[in-house]
């Protein structure tokens, strides 16, 4: 009995893996990088930008690039302080907007600054390969990608597509926010993605008048979730008006502020 169930196991696997498309690299990517959160609004966009940053900060040798597959709400351009159109290259593909030293690619170039992308799944999904495969990258040691919040068609596709060094999970202390963030991980799990670790935002706020720490979402929530599925915390990061300024700004905190405590 138990030989059969080896072998029914087996069978299914391979029927399910003729049903996968076949991992391609992105030309001239070493590595690849995705951030991603069950939940919107945990910080995942301010993070992403400042590990890009970091990563370059951290060796100058090494070339970073930051894509935001986020159709539906692009702000990777409001934080990287770029706007324009890509242009495009003999081989009709289009060229990364730089700042910072970091090549970046976004819907939010290619669309009006105000306009809702009012589109249904099929489209997203032809958007996102465009900005996967039809971009000219150059040489780049790391692609950070800044994913849709969810466990979705776009999550899905570029874990199957693209073959991903790992992947890095944002969420908040609060109960809500770690129930998706639960999912993203397993999510990514399934599709034999490795979970680099778990990064804990919006920890906790310093009064700056007079110091008094409030944890407004929770205090360890995120710790714990690490602990369950036996994952690292990456980081601890504050609720910090800095973060958020800068960010909104075009001068996020790690290039404009690199020796502060945020």
């Amino acid at each position: 009995s138990g030989s059969r169930d080896e072998a029914l196991k087996e069978k299914r696997t391979q029927i399910l893996s003729r049903g996968l498309p076949k991992q391609k690299p992105i030309e001239g990517v070493k590595q690849v990088v995705v951030l991603a959160s069950g939940k919107g609004g945990v910080g995942k966009s301010t993070t992403a930008v400042n590990i890009a940053l970091a990563l370059a900060a951290n060796d100058s040798t090494k070339e970073v690039g930051l894509l935001d597959a986020d159709i539906y709400g692009p702000s990777i351009p409001k934080m990287m302080n770029l706007k324009g159109n890509p242009e495009l290259t003999p081989k009709n593909l289009m060229r990364p907007l730089k700042n910072y030293g970091i090549a970046c690619m976004s819907m939010g170039f290619l669309i009006e600054e105000t306009a809702p992308v009012v589109w249904r799944g099929l489209m997203v999904m032809s958007a996102v390969e465009k900005l996967l495969r039809q971009v000219d990258w150059g040489q780049l040691d790391y692609l950070v990608i800044d994913m849709p919040p969810g466990t979705g068609d776009v999550q899905l596709s570029v874990s199957q597509n693209i073959p991903i060094a790992g992947a890095v999970i944002i969420s908040t202390p609060q109960d809500v926010a770690l129930l998706d963030a639960r999912k993203g991980a397993e999510m990514f799990r399934k599709v034999h993605v490795p979970v680099l670790g778990l990064v804990q935002n919006m920890s906790v706020f310093q009064c700056p008048k007079c110091k008094h720490e409030t944890h407004i979402f929770g205090a360890d929530g995120v710790k714990d979730l690490a602990k369950t599925l036996g994952l690292d915390i990456l980081g601890d990061i504050p609720l910090h008006v800095n973060i958020r300024e800068t960010c909104d700004s075009g001068q996020p905190v790690v290039v404009s502020q690199p020796q502060s405590d945020a």
